[in-house]
């Protein structure tokens, strides 16, 4: 078992499970750790000793197999070091201890991985021709195809060895670091909301609270904490935006966001063709509902702290654990049995941290750690429905994330794009589960509500968040930023997108800030738009045709990354490079805004 203390249970809640690491350590001193330590240490050291300069003669004589071989095995020992620090890290971000921890493996991994960095760069300078005859030549190595086809994407913007090898090593003193002190940052702030001192997660909760005084104390708490370390976050901005267009400039790449569309394996117009079709759809969608929304509300406008506030009428049940559980598990169930077989080691093995804990990094993920263990789960679990949403949604991925680890290390991880395909998918086997067994009109109401909300704020609101970064990052480039010229930018993207409806009140203007995707991922929001676009293409083709569908739904999920985007959607007669594609994704949407219009009626609300 871990040998971390035990979360305290709830009465409410029931027993939340925590994290047992075990299957990766026994601790932060464990002998298997520095063994592992060690064994990277050598092992770096004879890779490079025996393959550096060495590539394009392996290729020609037949024998690069072995080089990815231990290759492979050097990212699996890198990554579950690298897993475990960070995931001890993230159950308590003020522990000093663990904090160091997770600092000294950082900088240890950097420098090991320092020595195999010329390995991919030296694949790059291999002719074609002697690359695609080894692979012709070798069985095994031809199941690295895919692998070597996305790594060859990036050779017109890989640069000498010896800057690659600075701009390695520098990570660890710049992005990394910075993303360490937002990290540890936002983890220490507290809010003063209602005579008690709250931190971001349970703050961010308040405002979903049915008193609207709550609402709105815990909006002016979070936007003075968050104005009172505003210096710092502007700060923190400003490097990483000008740390990006540094990389960007010395590589080559010629959008403020080409390269993050190069790692998601996904073309800029594909992404653009996203970009306009939502932002063309606002009116018909956020604009209209929050118009919709604040008519339930008796008002003309909707305050800032109203956006995501409970309806009138609303279902307040809060789902202890087991239930919240056995919602999910369900409705994966009923889908497939053996979507549910997969999921179900989570719950039974210590795969899960759900309690909300002093110093546990916000938020929720799924880490997919290494493909020879298995996934982690991290939740602030406080029994709201949207919880149980995100229980479906982060299961989802680790589902995904055990379906690709079959395809080995180099070749699971998935682009961002299709990452979210399984998460967002879950939700929605959530959803209608929950709906179809929902007869009261009034929860029924409040379901739709409350999907509607979800679906706004992973499609409109990311979108706009893409927007706002485009605007940050190509005003940068021009010179440092002002917190009040990053405050304009955020508050013109916000109306636009929230539209007449939504009252941006004082305060509002500085709740860029604590959005950590910003700091970790630039640019990585639009994926959550285009995963939820295409699960809505995707349900739509399982709503026409279920039969088979399973079959090709896991088969996507086990490519992990070595099929493109239009490989993977052709066997459901999809492809997002089509600009109906978005549109359909879109109506679906609609579709949930018009049926919540007669839904109105029904619950007494119109």
């Amino acid at each position: 078992m871990s040998t971390f203390p035990a979360a305290p249970a709830s009465s409410q809640l029931g027993d939340l499970p925590q994290w047992d690491l075990s299957d990766l350590y026994g601790g932060m001193d464990a002998p298997e750790l520095k063994s592992d330590l060690d064994f990277l240490e050598k092992e770096t050291s004879a890779f490079e000793a025996d393959y550096k300069g060495r590539l394009d003669a392996l290729a020609r004589e037949g024998r690069f197999m072995e080089a990815i071989t231990r290759y492979e095995r050097l990212d699996e020992v890198f990554g579950q070091l690298g897993s475990f620090a960070y995931l001890v890290y993230a159950q308590n971000t003020q522990d000093p201890k663990r904090v160091k921890f997770l600092g000294d493996i950082q900088e240890k991994l950097t420098t090991l991985s320092t020595r195999t960095l010329f390995f991919t760069l030296e694949i790059n300078r291999i002719d074609d021709g002697a690359l695609d005859a080894a692979l012709d030549a070798d069985e095994a190595l031809s199941r690295y195809r895919p692998w070597f086809a996305e790594l060859r994407k990036f050779r017109p913007f890989q640069l000498e060895d010896r800057v690659e090898e600075l701009f390695h090593d520098k990570h660890v003193t710049g992005h990394g670091a910075w993303n360490r002190l937002f990290d540890e940052t936002m983890s220490s702030l507290e809010f003063f909301v209602d005579g008690e001192m709250l931190g971001l997660e349970q703050t961010l909760a308040r405002l979903s609270d049915r008193d609207e005084a709550r609402r709105e104390e815990a909006f002016g708490a979070l936007t003075s904490t968050l104005s009172a370390n505003r210096r710092l976050f502007t700060q923190i901005t400003n490097v990483l935006a000008k740390d990006k267009e540094i990389s960007d400039r010395w590589r080559g790449h010629e959008d403020i966001a080409d390269s993050r569309h190069l790692a998601n394996s996904v073309e800029r117009e594909v992404v653009e063709a996203l970009e306009a079709a939502v932002t063309a759809a606002y009116p018909r969608l956020s604009h209209r509902y929050y118009q919709m929304k604040a008519k339930w509300f008796g008002k003309d406008k909707l305050d800032a702290w109203d956006r995501n506030a409970p309806l009138p009428r609303s279902d307040d049940r809060i789902f202890d654990w087991d239930t919240a559980r056995s919602t999910v598990m369900d409705a994966y169930g009923r889908f497939s049995p053996r979507l549910a077989e997969i999921a179900a080691p989570f719950f039974e093995k210590g795969w899960i941290d759900a309690g909300v804990k002093p110093g546990k990094a916000p938020g929720a993920f799924a880490h997919p750690t290494v493909t020879t263990a298995h996934p982690y789960l991290m939740l602030n679990y406080m029994g709201k429905p949207r919880d149980v949403m995100t229980l479906a949604h982060e299961l989802g991925h680790g589902v995904h994330q055990r379906l690709a680890a079959g395809q080995g290390e180099l070749m699971a991880p998935t682009p961002l794009t299709l990452a979210e395909t399984a998460s967002v998918f879950g939700e929605m086997l959530t959803f209608r589960a929950l709906l179809e067994k929902t007869t009261d009109p009034v929860q029924r109401f409040a379901l739709l509500a409350s999907k509607v909300e979800d679906m706004l704020n992973t499609v409109v609101r990311q979108i706009s968040f893409y927007a706002f970064e485009r605007r940050i990052h190509t005003a940068r480039r021009q010179g440092e930023l002002l917190a009040e010229e990053i405050d304009a930018h955020w508050m013109a993207v916000s109306s636009e997108s929230l539209g007449p409806a939504i009252r941006l009140n004082d305060g509002y203007e500085v709740l860029w800030s604590y959005v950590g995707h910003f700091i970790h991922a630039p640019f990585y929001v639009y994926a959550y738009a285009f995963g939820d676009c295409l699960v809505n293409s995707l349900y739509a083709q399982y709503e026409k045709a279920s039969d088979g569908f399973a079959d090709r739904y896991f088969d996507m999920l086990a490519a992990g990354g070595t099929r493109h985007h239009s490989e993977l959607l052709a066997p459901f007669g999809l492809d997002a490079r089509d600009p109906e594609f978005w549109t359909l994704g879109l109506s679906m949407i609609e579709r949930l805004i018009d049926e919540l219009e007669v839904s109105q009626v029904e619950a007494g609300l119109a």
